[in-house]
């Protein structure tokens, strides 16, 4: 294995399809005053995970528990075959882990950190000082590697996270809110170096996020939990599946700077019934309309109101649902007196739309 300047030696990491990284039968924790987990039963293979839920949902307490941290209350868990109750160390061997709070040592320097790291991991020194170059280059901290990591921005910080949970070439890795504390752009950066662990390294990925457009980008199937509970398991391609509405996007015109407006008038007098998507067009385009596909005429119709307005045709394609819009149309059944029987928001939905809905997309 060898890509983005991350070399792989003897224990190389191979993809192994059909098996199950990550498994959990009626897995429970409960605490004097809450119940974190609760019988929580659920399959993962390999591939990029999302395990989403809005904060005090589980997720940190799972990870604990898969890595053999945390004891169970009650219930099964095993993680790439091995038994979480009775074989934590050889999990912590195989697993890589990056936390979700700041936990680095501000007087030291990337290079020294993540060797120390590989050392605690059993690497020899001179391998442990040739993979930390390596990871350290893939994850893009390469030129900044000897500066203390105290002097470092959050998006460095975390890159130094992620470079510590892969530098022993683990064959799983636990990214816990990966993205906290990013702009923009270093979460784009991010979310891309997360997709890449899997596609170019071979390495199977389970991220836990609040924010619901991140995992609509970057996994390949999504676990929600609510309260400890599973509300859903299901591949992003389910989620996200197409829709019979198109999504048309147009530029701007000398004679109608307004593009999309211009083509909104006229599908309307032609008896269609666009509407705006909340989402924005491409830099130098309009906002993009949708309109129900009631059959191939549809195409034509759209496509001749372009023309005849010459403006530009960005794109005119099926429109896919985000996860978001899953949610909120498709809510999970209540049992009565739960929150969302008695008239207060169900608290994954809710909070996830409120935080996250439009966040990282």
């Amino acid at each position: 294995m060898q890509a983005s300047g991350l070399t792989c030696g003897v224990a190389c990491t191979t993809i192994f399809e059909n098996v199950t990284v990550i498994a959990t039968e009626s897995l429970s924790k409960r605490f004097p005053r809450v119940t974190a987990l609760d019988r929580l039963s659920m399959d993962i293979q390999p591939g990029v995970t999302g395990l989403v839920g809005a904060n005090g949902a589980g997720k940190s307490t799972l990870i604990k528990i898969l890595l053999g941290l945390s004891p169970a209350s009650e219930g099964r868990a095993s993680v790439l075959g091995l038994d979480v109750a009775t074989s934590g160390g050889a999990i912590r061997e195989r697993v890589g882990y990056m936390p979700e709070h700041d936990c680095l040592p501000p007087d030291v320097s990337a290079t020294e950190f993540v060797v120390h790291m590989a050392r605690m991991s059993g690497l020899p020194p001179a391998a442990a000082r040739e993979r930390t170059a390596d990871t350290l280059r893939h994850v893009g901290l390469y030129e900044e590697r000897y500066r203390p990591i105290g002097g470092y921005s959050t998006g460095m910080k975390q890159r130094v996270k992620l470079a510590q949970a892969l530098v022993h070439d683990p064959q799983l890795v636990f990214l816990d809110e990966p993205t906290n504390g990013l702009d923009p752009v270093g979460r784009d950066e991010m979310l891309g170096l997360i997709r890449r662990i899997h596609t170019d390294f071979g390495i199977s990925v389970l991220v836990t996020s609040h924010l619901l457009g991140e995992l609509e980008r970057t996994c390949d199937h999504v676990v929600v939990i609510d309260g400890g509970r599973l509300l859903r398991s299901s591949s992003t391609s389910d989620f996200t599946q197409t829709t019979a509405t198109l999504a048309v996007e147009v530029t701007d015109s000398d004679d109608h700077p307004d593009g999309t407006g211009a083509l909104r008038a006229a599908l309307l007098a032609k008896g269609l019934q666009p509407a705006a998507a909340e989402e924005q067009g491409l830099p130098g385009a309009g906002h993009i309309l949708l309109v129900e596909a009631t059959g191939e005429e549809t195409y034509d119709v759209i496509r001749d109101a372009v023309a005849e307005l010459g403006v530009g045709l960005v794109r005119m394609e099926q429109r896919r649902h985000h996860i978001a819009e899953v949610f909120r149309s498709e809510p999970a059944a209540e049992p009565a007196g739960s929150p969302a029987a008695t008239g207060a928001p169900q608290s994954t939905e809710y909070a996830l739309q409120k935080e996250g809905a439009g966040d990282g997309r």
